[in-house]
């Protein structure tokens, strides 16, 4: 109707209807910022959330088990470390669902309700029901023990899930506007970034530690549920304008997929075919009898450079999470009281965090001045290689510690409401192990995303980020592998569960060895990885193109044509 009626009128009031139908110009720009404003808001605030209730569950998960549901100190471990694995891992399999099969919108609403739902069952496991739910007779309603561990995982499991799809759809890093950025710009976004994240880290560690285990004994639980109220209200205000469309450009059942008939193609070759490739990966490509094209294919070459990086991540990120698991259980067994003030155990965590909001700064100010004189700083990867000496260095100082700390005499602590037989050393004396480890995580994050970020072409660089993010999660199971391998083979001495009774030095001797291990096997591949300037080049290909190679394929199979000629066309065509 609207384009009938402007057809008719004569052109004079066509063109007056129009700039009646026109906004202002200063309207519309001003819409827009105050719209991206609220975007901004939005996002800022269900980050916060999210990393609130993450880290509000992580720093009460094992002094729940121990001290509520009678678990040993392994097993506590444990379970700490499983959920922040699948807390890792669950955005790159979310991302993935929502991509396919069911949409982003849908699953948004579904992770944020199974987080609601899991940071609800936490509260009703961990409240003082003798306190509360006391009815008439003066009887107390409590959970079975059973029924209490199944709320309890139940509730782990839905709170994982949920803080998965929040993070793979709200807060993607896929988001940030990273494309045009050099080497020193994407290192200087990534120190900036991860130091945002340990900033609100301190915040929580300090403020929900503290109401766990002194002011409301398990009334900790009940803030991640109060938080996850804060970021429905902000997926609610903002519905799909909080949500990131990324650009579908492969996905890693796509890399899986070829590496898996790469493989089936070779066991074919030795078996029955003939000729010889460059790569064994090129035998997934369609033109050598595979069922992938060579532009997937050689986007997964690229890729495959990568893995020894993201391999050697598996057992540095099992040193990291040592600080919510062995360091947090010999903090527990130390003297917290400061005078007569009682620490939060979660206070040495803020000190391993104190590094990287040190560092980050002061990276930025030495690396500026190398430019500015137009020197080179340190290579990456030699950031790296430091950085998990730093870890080996760090779990050595905590096995020397723990040898230091047995040697005091024990004293009576109380700890959400239970009174335990601890060390009387001072927790401060185990800082420089938490130095150490917070040193290494500021030194070794932003280089190893700055590389995986680098050396990929641009359409590929998220399932880039995807492998780096799988690669942290896996080193959080197998953080708690070992823990479960040296358990069962010590016969518990390894890691004891009265820790006076027990060797646990032993344990922390042990990986630091086999870190020391792989920061050798690092340093001797590090020269792969030295060069930044050589970026990954995308490859497409048209499908004539690949339609030539195929049609290449068919005739030398049935050499039914010269070779030379046929090489020399086709190669003048591409």
């Amino acid at each position: 109707m609207v384009a009938g009626d402007l057809q008719r009128m004569p052109e004079g009031r066509k063109h007056l209807r129009r700039l009646s139908q026109t906004p202002h110009s200063d309207q519309g720009p001003a819409q827009k910022s105050r719209k991206k404003l609220q975007v901004i808001i939005c996002v800022l605030l269900v980050e916060l959330c999210e990393r609130f209730t993450f880290f509000g569950i992580v720093c009460n998960t094992i002094l729940f088990c121990t001290v509520k549901l009678g678990y040993n100190n392994y097993l506590a471990a444990t379970v700490n470390l499983c959920f922040i694995g699948a807390s890792t891992l669950t955005p790159v399999l979310v991302g993935w669902f929502a991509e396919t099969c069911l949409g982003r919108t849908k699953v948004l609403y579904v992770c944020a309700f199974l987080h609601f739902f899991g940071t609800a069952m936490l509260p009703v496991v961990a409240f003082p029901f003798e306190d509360f739910y006391i009815d008439t007779h003066h009887m107390t309603h409590q959970l079975e023990p059973r029924e209490q561990q199944i709320l309890f995982y139940i509730g782990l499991l839905a709170a994982a899930l949920g803080i998965g799809g929040i993070r793979a759809i709200l807060c993607p890093m896929g988001a940030y506007s990273l494309q045009g950025y050099n080497q020193h710009q994407l290192l200087s976004f990534f120190n900036w970034f991860y130091w945002l994240v340990n900033l609100n880290s301190t915040v929580v560690f300090l403020g929900i530690a503290y109401i766990q285990q002194s002011v409301a004994k398990n009334l900790g639980f009940l803030i991640p549920f109060t938080s996850v109220l804060l970021a429905l209200i902000a997926i609610h205000m903002m519905r799909n304008k909080l949500t990131y469309k990324p650009k579908k450009v492969g996905s890693l059942l796509t890399t899986l997929g070829v590496f898996l008939n790469s493989f089936k193609m070779c066991c074919l070759h030795y078996r029955h075919l003939s000729g010889d490739v460059a790569s064994w990966l090129d035998r997934a490509k369609e033109n050598n009898g595979g069922r992938y094209s060579e532009t997937h294919v050689e986007n997964v070459k690229v890729l495959a450079k990568l893995f020894p990086l993201y391999g050697l991540q598996l057992l540095y990120r099992a040193c990291i999470t040592q600080i919510p698991s062995g360091y947090y259980i010999q903090t527990m067994n130390s003297n917290l009281h400061l005078h007569d003030f009682l620490l939060p155990i979660a206070a040495m965590n803020v000190v391993s965090i104190l590094p990287l909001l040190l560092l980050a700064p002061l990276i930025e100010c030495v690396t500026t001045c190398y430019l500015s004189k137009e020197k080179s700083p340190l290579a990456p990867v030699k950031v790296i290689t430091l950085g998990h000496a730093c870890a080996a260095l760090s779990v050595l100082v905590a096995g020397l510690t723990e040898l230091q700390r047995k040697a005091y005499p024990l004293v009576e602590q109380t700890l959400s409401g239970k009174v335990l037989q601890v060390s009387s050393m001072p927790c401060f004396q185990l800082a420089p192990q938490y130095i150490l480890l917070g040193l290494a995580e500021a030194l070794v994050t932003p280089a190893c995303s700055l590389i995986s970020f680098q050396l990929t072409p641009s359409h590929i660089r998220g399932i880039s980020l995807h492998f780096l993010t799988l690669s942290y999660g896996g080193g959080c199971f197998l953080g708690a592998f070992i823990i479960q391998l040296v358990y069962f083979t010590s016969g518990g001495n390894f890691y004891p569960s009265i820790l006076h009774d027990g060797n646990l030095e032993r344990f922390f001797f042990l990986l630091a060895t086999l870190m020391a291990i792989n920061t050798f096997v690092f340093w001797s591949i590090s020269y792969r990885y030295m060069d930044l300037s050589v970026q990954g080049k995308a490859l497409t290909t048209s499908p004539l193109t690949e339609k030539l190679l195929r049609y290449k394929a068919c005739l030398r199979f049935y050499d039914t044509v010269d070779r030379s000629y046929t090489n020399n066309s086709i190669e003048s065509i591409l």
